[in-house]
């Protein structure tokens, strides 16, 4: 009995494990869909309620559908004048007038913050994956290069200071540090991994020591010379 139990434990664990990713992403997909199909469903403003309910009050699914794709036509085709210049006048017309509506500016101008931050070229604005000592020395951080020309700081300073940010899931927000370059130690993951690794928590790292010891001489550029074994190897005394 115990040994029946023991293999079944270990076919429900299993199968637990198969189909759980598939069902809370499914889960997802429809709250996703409801939530959306929410806000959509005002676009069909001229079709009778009467039609889009059935007698037990329940909303159609293609009623949805067809608001979902109205909303996506809309989308694009405002985005399709912007391009030109009559539309890129009438956007910023109506940016304007939003921008001078007291209490809902304060939020429309965040919003515009936080789109511009998320829609912004990341592979133009990281540069380079980078590990800095932070928040307290002692302590590693996976970040960011953003920028190599701070004019002011580095006068102010007396220091080639260079910009970092060090993210925090999912990348929405995170700090700015200005790090000596000699301090931050340069990585050889892409962008794509180290945002990867940032948004699994740390759980998906990037392969590193076959490809170094594969390649004779191609270490991480750091300011400070880190020997190959210190970081393949746990130390020991």
């Amino acid at each position: 009995m115990q040994v029946f139990f023991a293999r079944w434990k270990v076919a429900f664990l299993t199968g637990l494990a198969v189909i759980l990713p598939a069902a809370v992403s499914v889960a997802i997909v429809i709250w996703m869909f409801g939530v959306v199909s929410h806000f959509t469903n005002t676009l069909l403003v001229f079709v009778p309620s009467a039609w889009m309910q059935t007698r037990e009050g329940v909303g159609l699914l293609y009623w949805n559908l067809l608001a979902l794709a109205a909303a996506i036509l809309l989308i694009s085709l405002a985005g399709g004048i912007a391009r030109y210049y009559f539309g890129r006048k009438l956007i910023q017309l109506v940016d304007r007038i939003l921008l001078r509506v007291p209490l809902f500016n304060k939020l429309y101008r965040l919003m515009k913050r936080v789109n511009e931050a998320l829609t912004a070229n990341q592979a133009n604005t990281f540069k380079q994956v980078v590990l800095v000592e932070f928040p307290r020395p002692g302590l590693y951080a996976l970040g960011f290069l953003t920028s190599m020309h701070n004019d002011e700081m580095r006068a102010r300073s007396h220091k080639p200071l260079v910009s970092v940010f060090v993210p925090a899931p999912p990348l929405t927000s995170g700090s700015v540090v200005l790090v000596p370059e000699a301090d931050v130690i340069k990585l050889e993951m892409s962008v794509p991994e180290g945002i990867k690794f940032i948004m699994s928590l740390g759980a998906v790292s990037p392969s590193y020591g076959d490809a170094f010891q594969g390649k004779e001489g191609n270490r991480p550029a750091t300011g400070v010379s880190v020997p190959a074994p210190a970081l393949l190897e746990p130390q020991t005394r």
